[in-house]
């Protein structure tokens, strides 16, 4: 099945807290970590509200993306909005993102990582990939749960076993992405591991301990890649004969170590108050309910950073899915 792919329309950036974040260029995306320089990258919770409710929370909003055909949307009812005027990073085109399971991967850039992957963050987060894929040994696709602390089944206010060994400030002060767990717990590596090792430490509410768990899934899918594209490596370097080998490690070089910037779903945006007071009226458009009651929220998705580098508009965005069965965005 072809993957489905949208493009990113815009780019924004603000580094002090404002409702709003102006268009940039580019952007970089540091892993584990954020934006770089956004005032809402960061291990722990960076939403003022939320930091003063409980500080200790894991930072699942890292990046804030809205579809710009809300903008089309809302328009049609008076209200004039434009790229990152409702504080989002990235505007993407061509892409329903509300309607994304959560677990869900989007990669920024052609495939081969040709594009997107340049400068510090690129870098580094290529770095990241491959440390977590080595610390990754005892981590399957199938052992997301492993990852965290508790099962799927708990409920609200659970708190984890591991505890948050990475400062706010440390990796993310010095502009580089988080690295596999350097106090080699199982289940605890790769560029998500601060987040996550935050997120165990937390008590967090259900939805959030769903996402939690999605996230670790991800993040977990993506090192049993980078150990099978090894594998496959080390056995093309095998081959007896020169000319074979040659073919075999250029057809496994084709797949390995993706470097296009990624980030994983983690759920929707919780739109407040603080959207009429940039448009009156405009909250009501913005979250809603359906036919049966539910509550839809369409003021954009929350992702976390799985793999850095520069992301400019025009870039094509690819969508990897989570394995069945899907589950729906929650508010996070």
């Amino acid at each position: 099945m072809e993957a489905q792919q949208g493009t990113v329309a815009a780019v924004s950036c603000n580094d002090t807290y404002a409702f709003t974040k102006p268009v940039r260029d580019e952007i970089v995306l540091i892993a584990g970590v954020g934006v770089k320089g956004d005032v809402h990258a960061g291990v722990y919770v960076k939403h003022r509200g939320r930091v003063r409710n409980d500080p200790t929370q894991p930072n699942f909003r890292q990046v804030h993306l809205i579809q710009q055909e809300l903008f089309g949307e809302v328009g049609e009812k008076g209200y004039d909005v434009a790229a990152g005027d409702l504080g989002e990073n990235v505007t993407t085109s061509g892409l329903d993102l509300i309607r994304l399971p959560v677990g869900t991967i989007l990669r920024f850039g052609p495939a081969g990582g040709v594009a997107g992957a340049a400068g510090a963050g690129g870098a580094a987060a290529a770095g990241a990939g491959a440390a977590g894929a080595k610390a990754g040994g005892a981590m399957a696709a199938g052992a997301a749960e492993q990852t965290l602390a508790w099962p799927r089944d708990r409920g609200a206010g659970v708190t984890g076993q591991a505890t948050a060994s990475r400062a706010d400030g440390g990796a993310e002060a010095a502009g580089e992405p988080v690295g596999a767990a350097a106090d080699g717990q199982a289940g605890v590596v790769g560029p998500l591991a601060a987040v996550l090792e935050v997120a165990a430490a937390a008590r967090l509410d259900q939805e959030t301990a769903r996402s939690a768990v999605a996230v670790a899934a991800a993040a977990a899918r993506e090192l049993a890649r980078e150990r099978e594209l090894a594998r496959e490596r080390d056995q093309a370097r095998e081959r007896d004969q020169a000319r074979e080998r040659d073919q075999a490690l250029g057809q496994a070089s084709d797949r390995e170590h993706d470097s296009r910037p990624a980030v994983v779903v983690a759920g929707l945006r919780n739109p407040c108050a603080q959207i009429n007071g940039f448009r009156d009226g405009l909250l009501k458009e913005v979250i809603e309910k359906d036919a049966s009651g539910n509550v839809v929220r369409k003021a954009g998705v929350m992702a976390v950073v799985l793999r850095g580098g520069v992301i400019r508009p025009g870039d094509v965005v690819t969508v990897e899915l989570p394995p069945l069965p899907h589950a729906p965005l929650e508010r996070v």
